[in-house]
């Protein structure tokens, strides 16, 4: 098994690419139109391309002027980081004016998406005797997109982290059963299982660093060194790590974000500061347009400066915990155990406001974002139905499913079109997308 054979190693890692489409409504169009929200959409039919009315629940912002060098596109934002590798906020831009306010959640054609099948749970166990007639599905997803690898067997518990550093050979893996492991990407076994004597809340890779969430403390490994130190100062379970700035932030179970910087003179990490605001756990964070963004069991997102690091506002739209948080564009998108993933987008004013609100029958979890052989942007949200769901955005459609014997906690994606899952029984698939690819209707 080659995780690298494909595709070199641009880092797609917890992002998605910039949008490739339009979608805006013509310029003729009077203000009344533009405010009013399609009926037909709102019923689920509407298959009008482009449809003069608004297929969102919010009325759009002012469009804000171009540039004469057509400067409302979609480009990164990139900046050094003296951690390595690229910057957090690549594909993310918190402009003014959206490209894809009356595209979102439109299927096309008005085609609902196909209504997926049940893993036999016969086969699961290795026994089933239908064979080819039995009416269950025996394979771990649905659709002719992608195709899985390898499943990579060893931890005993939930997977709460994979990291592949960007031009490493190997596979990081962490996990509730308190080991990291690491995985040789040419056999795919594996050559290590380190103890850290504390359940593994979260798993990153940024440069040379591998950092590990553990009770009470962030570990922080240099693999190309082979040196680590432990910060500390965390109180409870470390459950989200991102990297922003120039520094490192850990989202803890007592609520707060603490802060480090990297001192190269004396290859330390310093702390900085300590973010509060979130009056229950922080689980999840991402960084993007010179801001980061927590979300937490006490069901907000709040929003900080990356300069000055205070909050710049709280977003309390989501009824129960925000498990999930992704930048892509000039998006913010957020899942929820209250079964919505929601997409924000910027008001002529600089808030956040839903733009679009898709909604499962179950509390979504994890999310990730990579692009497929074509490159158009492909969304993953795992569920609490033990099953990942791939959407194409902005449309929603769904290209694929992914279904596991427990939750899928960890989602991330690396080079070539590769795509890890981790879930609750311990198991990391390996995933590939392939060559050609048609979405499933």
């Amino acid at each position: 098994m080659d995780f690298e054979s494909t595709g070199g190693n641009k880092r797609v890692f917890h992002r998605l690419g910039p949008s490739s489409g339009g979608g805006n409504r013509p310029h003729h169009q009077s203000n009344h139109q533009q405010q009013k929200v399609c009926y037909h959409w709102q019923a689920g039919r509407c298959n009008r391309h482009p449809c003069p009315f608004l297929h969102r629940e919010l009325p759009p912002p002012p469009m804000a002027s171009t540039s004469s060098n057509g400067g409302g596109g979609g480009g990164a934002s990139k900046r050094p980081h003296s951690l390595g590798g690229a910057g957090s906020d690549e594909g993310f831009s918190m402009r003014k004016s959206p490209n894809f306010n009356n595209t979102w959640g439109r299927v096309g054609g008005g085609v609902p998406p196909k209504k997926m099948e049940k893993v036999c749970n016969y086969w699961a166990q290795g026994s089933c005797s239908f064979g080819e007639k039995c009416k269950f599905l025996h394979s771990w997803s649905i659709g002719d997109c992608f195709s899985l690898l390898t499943t990579l067997e060893g931890h005993q518990k939930v997977v709460t982290g994979i990291a592949l550093p960007a031009g490493k050979d190997k596979l990081y893996t962490g996990s509730k059963d308190e080991h990291v492991r690491i995985w040789d990407c040419q056999s795919g076994q594996c050559v290590n299982a380190i103890h850290l004597g504390g359940e593994i809340g979260c798993l990153i890779s940024e440069g040379p660093w591998v950092f590990i969430g553990l009770p009470n403390m962030v570990k922080a490994w240099n693999i190309e060194t082979v040196t680590d130190m432990s910060l500390s100062g965390p109180v409870g379970q470390v459950y989200a790590l991102v990297v922003g700035n120039d520094m490192l932030f850990a989202g803890t179970q007592d609520g707060a974000i603490l802060a480090w910087k990297f001192n190269p003179a004396t290859n330390t990490f310093e702390p900085a500061a300590s973010l509060a605001g979130h009056t229950r756990p922080v689980v999840t964070m991402v960084v993007g347009a010179n801001r980061l963004y927590s979300g937490s069991m006490d069901n907000s997102i709040r929003i900080w400066n990356l300069e000055t690091l205070q909050c710049m506002r709280t977003l309390s739209d989501h009824t129960s915990v925000v498990m999930s948080v992704l930048c892509w564009d000039q998006f913010l998108l957020s899942s929820s155990l209250d079964k919505t993933l929601k997409v924000w987008a910027a008001t002529q004013s600089g808030n956040l406001e839903v733009t679009y609100t898709h909604t499962e029958e179950h509390g979504l979890l994890t999310l990730s974002g990579m692009c497929d052989s074509e490159g158009k942007p492909i969304l993953l949200c795992s569920s609490n139905d033990n099953t990942v769901r791939l959407f194409d955005l902005p449309s929603f459609m769904e290209r694929g499913k992914i279904f596991s014997k427990q939750e899928i906690r960890a989602i991330q994606t690396g080079p070539g079109g590769l795509f890890f899952t981790g879930d609750g029984n311990g198991q990391v698939r390996v995933w590939q997308w392939s060559a050609e690819s048609k979405p499933v209707v």
